[in-house]
């Protein structure tokens, strides 16, 4: 199946652009007319494009499981539920998707199966735990699992954009304030200092030469970082090694490591409990669970682990072996496993992780603001010194 764009007429003979997954023209002609769609022109999409497998919110996948979960819940067999939602969904692309995985159905796969054509917008994690539903029969209480894990982490998301945007902002209008002061103001003053006569105190020379330094070269100041930043996104993407120490390197930083480590221990923990908690063997929700956490040092221990309890370790002893979780944490998986409630002992987990992670960021955030006051007032201080120091200097000796 391959991925097409299409132009279409609606009922009110308004155009309409799109994608949609289909085998050839006329198969995407038969679809768009079950969307209600006329069929105007369209053509295929080239693999690896950059319309190819485009993703969909997190918003739309919490409300997709929220109304899949109530309406299962109720009796609403799986094929009339997504058609309610294919209707009322007025994101294109996730439209799309849905509108393809119906007609998957309705050709005798299951909705896990049809799920699984689209890794892009359901991961492996969420595919496996919709067939764990399906298996038992308690598709519902998985949906609602999947849908507070969503919100989870789409809470968790807005926390981790607030402990950087504020940073980034100010940044910015640090180095905006510090490129005005060295490109503009500071040459202007630098003809009348040097006319003075007299020498130069050692702050006031740094300046100028910093400033002459900047002007000359401000173009390498704005694209060596963009360029350093795109070397290392490609090295990432292509050396395994090199993203393994990039990794470390995250996970080493002063302040943002432990949070960052934290945030992924947490995701592990909620995900690692709700697969579990679906019937899910061990090993197998901890393989499904090494493409989660989104860091090759904390995937490699979670591969160990897995060989660990795979050689007959039990759980406790192979993260414990890790050396990633607290003390804490062992404690209440070693509670969990010798009570038989290894799952609830991991929702404890992911809640512990979860506080902390909050807790962290807020004083992070707390500590940001006058950081960056201090910086741009050291910054803005050193520059009148080096300036007015001079003048200074001369009015004193005239008034003399």
């Amino acid at each position: 199946m391959s991925l097409f764009t299409y132009k279409a007429m609606n009922e009110g003979g308004r155009v309409v652009n799109g994608q949609l997954d289909a085998i050839n023209l006329v198969d995407l002609e038969m679809r768009l007319k079950r969307m209600d769609l006329d069929f105007i022109n369209g053509k295929e999409v080239r693999q690896g494009g950059l319309l190819r497998g485009g993703k969909v919110p997190k918003p739309e996948l919490i409300n997709f499981c929220f109304h899949m979960e109530q309406l299962t819940r109720a009796g609403v067999p799986i094929l009339d539920g997504l058609i309610d939602l294919r209707d009322s969904i007025y994101h294109p692309r996730f439209r799309e998707v849905i509108t393809s995985m119906v007609e998957s159905i309705e050709g005798g796969r299951t909705l896990s199966q049809a799920m699984s054509e689209h890794p892009k917008v359901f991961d492996k994690v969420f595919s496996s735990l919709i067939l764990a539903g399906e298996n038992t029969g308690n598709l519902p209480a998985v949906l609602k699992s999947l849908n507070d894990s969503l919100k989870w982490e789409d809470e968790l998301a807005s926390h981790t954009k607030k402990l950087f945007m504020y940073p980034a902002f100010v940044g910015t209008i640090v180095l905006g304030v510090t490129f005005f002061l060295m490109v503009y103001l500071v040459p202007q003053m630098a003809g009348f200092i040097k006319n003075m006569g007299q020498d130069m105190p050692m702050q006031t020379r740094i300046l100028l030469a910093t400033s002459a330094v900047v002007k000359q070269y401000w173009y390498l100041f704005l694209a060596v970082p963009v360029m350093i930043g795109v070397a290392i996104k490609f090295a990432i993407d292509t050396n395994p090694a090199f993203r393994h120490r990039f990794d470390e390197f995250k996970l080493a930083l002063p302040v943002v490591g432990p949070i960052l480590r934290k945030i992924i221990l947490s995701r592990f923990a909620s995900v690692f409990a709700m697969m579990y908690a679906s019937g899910i063997a061990i090993i197998d929700s901890i393989h499904a669970t090494e493409d989660v956490v989104g860091n090759s040092v904390i995937r490699d221990g979670l591969k160990r682990a897995g060989q660990l309890i795979g050689e007959g370790q039990n759980v406790t002893v192979a993260f414990q072996s890790l050396g990633l979780f607290p003390p804490l944490v062992i404690r209440m998986l070693r509670v969990g496993e010798n009570t038989g409630g290894l799952d609830t002992a991991l929702l404890n987990v992911a809640y512990f992780y979860n506080r902390d992670v909050k807790e962290s960021i807020e004083k992070v955030q707390a500590m940001i603001e006058p950081a960056m006051t201090l910086v741009l007032g050291t910054i803005l201080g050193w520059v009148m010194l080096s300036v007015l120091g001079p003048i200074y200097d001369v009015i004193t000796k005239l008034k003399i």
